[in-house]
């Protein structure tokens, strides 16, 4: 009985991890329906297992139940994006301080400063290859960097809990990011100095500037996120007007040409000459 329970616990863990996968990797995006049968096939397991993983994503707020539609990848709004990255701000900024005053190993903070130096080598690859803008796949490789040296940090605060909101929120925030274009290389190198300065900081053991910089670093970091959301909406809004007729939106220029008997009609026409005065 023991061994089944723990079977089942351990496949229902195995379908959660691979749906919160897919969402990280853009595979599901905001709006996209579940589809148990689907997940299940692509799972190896059975049904049940799938559909308590996607109950306790529900319960999560990554999924949503919409009548005549079943479970959805929930889409966020503006204010979802506002509140999540003030819950960002509370739990990381404490977190840091944290860490600071209990300054990390020379190991522990050469893993950080790994994570943080990967991302100045994107802008300087990005800078080289001659294109303006991270591609799709630049764009996972970023998201994932950038994630790696935020949940580090988190670690070293010993909080699991707060590892696991905060994780929950940057899951539920990067829903939203696929649909923005890929970072330039001068975000990619403004986000690397915030890095680096976060890192300088709890390396000399000061909490204050630590909690300082990376406080700003989510500030800017939301002020983009809600410049994206925002044209993002204006384009959808754009997408729901009702087209014009055609005929309306027809050039004079190219209206259709007279027919030859209207060419005629057109020639006979007396031409009247204005009397003198």
């Amino acid at each position: 009985m023991r061994t089944s329970r723990a079977r089942d616990g351990s496949l229902h863990q195995k379908a959660y991890a691979f749906i919160q996968q897919q969402i990280l990797a853009g595979r599901l995006t905001a709006g996209t329906a579940i589809s148990e049968v689907a997940l299940a096939r692509q799972i190896g397991v059975s049904r049940t297992p799938v559909r308590e993983a996607i109950g306790q994503l529900v319960a999560e707020g990554f999924l949503e139940r919409i009548p005549g539609r079943g479970v959805v990848v929930v889409q966020p709004t503006r204010e979802d994006l506002i509140e999540l990255y003030e819950l960002r701000e509370a739990l990381e900024v404490y977190a840091v301080g944290k860490v600071a005053r209990h300054r990390p190993s020379s190991a522990e903070l050469g893993v950080l400063r790994e994570a943080c130096d990967e991302i100045r080598r994107m802008a300087d690859r990005l800078r080289h290859s001659g294109r303006e803008r991270l591609n799709d796949a630049e764009m996972q490789a970023f998201l994932a960097t950038d994630l790696k040296f935020h949940m580090l940090l988190l670690r070293l605060a010993g909080n699991r809990r707060i590892m696991k909101v905060v994780a929950d929120t940057r899951l539920l925030t990067r829903i939203f990011s696929y649909r923005r274009e890929g970072h330039d290389a001068g975000q990619l190198e403004s986000i690397h100095r915030y890095h680096s300065q976060v890192l300088d900081a709890v390396q000399a053991g000061d909490p204050e500037l630590a909690m300082e910089r990376l406080r700003e670093h989510i500030h800017v970091s939301r002020q983009e996120r809600l410049e994206a959301y925002d044209r993002w909406e204006r384009e959808h809004e754009l997408q729901r007007v009702v087209p014009l007729p055609a005929a309306l939106l027809q050039p004079a220029e190219t209206a259709q040409p007279l027919s030859r008997a209207e060419r005629q009609s057109r020639k006979r026409l007396p031409v009247r000459v204005p009397a003198n005065t």
